[in-house]
């Protein structure tokens, strides 16, 4: 039975490196001490207006394992409010025209608060010795360094990544120009690129901070009872951001704490990392509601006082001998009223899954399961 897993799902284990305790790949810094720096500073003068575009397309599959699966468009971040020491971002997807993108996944614009400061030590995993570059990308010339990762010899990843060495507005991805990830092996071939087609300097303001209505995660926290033995469990999901990392916690809940109180041994991961994440799930994993409940019953699901329109299936399989009833539910909706405030990778999980066995007569006798049981806002000042 599968349950919540690291920092915005599954999607990434086949594509992207994966995530460690206060780790995260990207530019290392002796390669880049200069391109850090800039980008510390860009975080401390962040301004309402700046923009950051790319371009993004990712495939999965060829012509001889079947029809390929692709999609395209751009995604957007960009400053909505300054309150220091927080930067409040919109995160958005869209086709070439400017247009929502039909995948519910990507459908709707995202609110990402990230601190500009740096609570603890985030250290950078180098991606291998970086070579000068000089290109032309957003009708501007940089001075860049380029970062290659070749895995597949031992059916890995070729990651290919291109920080300007200069940021300036590129702070919010930490200078990201060019970012190639092409799987091989025996994995099913595939791969995600993004590329730079804008950019923009905002001007002085504040702006207006934003409710954490649809959040992507950062500045909020989920609960989720497990139920495995020895003894079910209370498991707390923190999200945070600081400096171009999304950082994730999940541990049980500790009664005598503030929620999210310490983020010190969270798992990092580049933000940029997480839009290459975001757009290549969407692929991958199909529109919603998933082929695993479709057809399933229409119901609610209560959690505390919300009562969320969902959608239960419940099937019955025997395996080793033994009989089983496998039980799912998920929101009819993803992006519904009943859920303003949960994080998005809680969204697009199962509210409630579980396991039974059917014993002697009949009865059930449950083997394990989980369930979402509260969720909340922990950022202070958030609307």
């Amino acid at each position: 039975m599968p349950l919540p897993r690291a920092l915005f799902g599954a999607a990434l284990l086949f594509l992207l490196p994966g995530c460690t305790a206060s780790t995260a790949s990207g530019p290392s810094p002796s390669g880049s001490a200069q391109s850090a720096k800039n980008t510390d500073n860009g975080w401390r003068r962040a301004r309402v207006g700046d923009r950051v575009t790319y371009a993004f397309s990712a495939r999965q599959g060829s012509a001889e394992r079947g029809t390929p699966r692709t999609l395209s468009g751009r995604v957007t971040l960009s400053v909505t409010a300054v309150k220091q020491p927080w930067v409040w971002l919109t995160l958005a997807f869209q086709d070439a025209s400017g247009q929502p993108l039909p995948q519910a996944r990507l459908a709707r614009e995202l609110v990402l608060p990230v601190r500009a400061e740096e609570t603890h030590p985030i250290e950078v995993a180098p991606l291998g010795e970086p070579q000068a570059e000089r290109v032309s990308l957003a009708q501007k010339d940089w001075e860049a360094l380029r970062y290659v990762k070749d895995d597949r010899p031992v059916d890995g990843n070729l990651v290919n990544r291109l920080y300007a060495k200069q940021p300036g507005p590129l702070y919010l991805t930490r200078g990201l120009l060019q970012a190639i990830t092409e799987s091989a092996g025996f994995r099913v071939p595939g791969g995600l690129t993004l590329d730079l087609v804008d950019s923009a300097e905002g001007k002085d303001g504040a702006g207006e901070v934003p409710a954490l209505d649809r959040p992507l995660g950062p500045g909020t926290w989920y609960d989720r009872r497990v139920d495995l033995e020895p003894a079910p469990t209370l498991q707390r999901v923190c999200f945070g951001a600081e400096r171009g990392y999304l950082l994730r916690t999940e541990r049980p809940i500790d009664t005598q704490a503030a929620p999210c109180a310490d983020l010190a041994e969270a798992e990092a991961e580049p933000l940029e990392e997480v839009l290459m994440g975001l757009a290549w799930e969407a692929l991958t994993t199909g529109d919603w509601p998933p082929p695993s409940v479709q057809g399933g019953t229409q119901d609610t699901f209560r959690v505390e006082k919300q009562e969320v329109p969902a959608l239960t299936v419940r099937r019955t399989q025997k395996e080793e001998g033994a009989e089983r009833v496998y039980t799912e539910t998920v929101a009819a909706d993803p992006w519904g009223p009943t859920l303003s405030g949960l994080a998005r990778e809680a969204r697009f999980q199962p509210l409630a899954e579980g396991t039974e066995r059917v014993g002697p007569g009949g009865k059930n006798q449950p083997e394990g399961g989980s369930r979402l049981v509260r969720w909340g806002t922990w950022l202070d000042g958030a609307k």
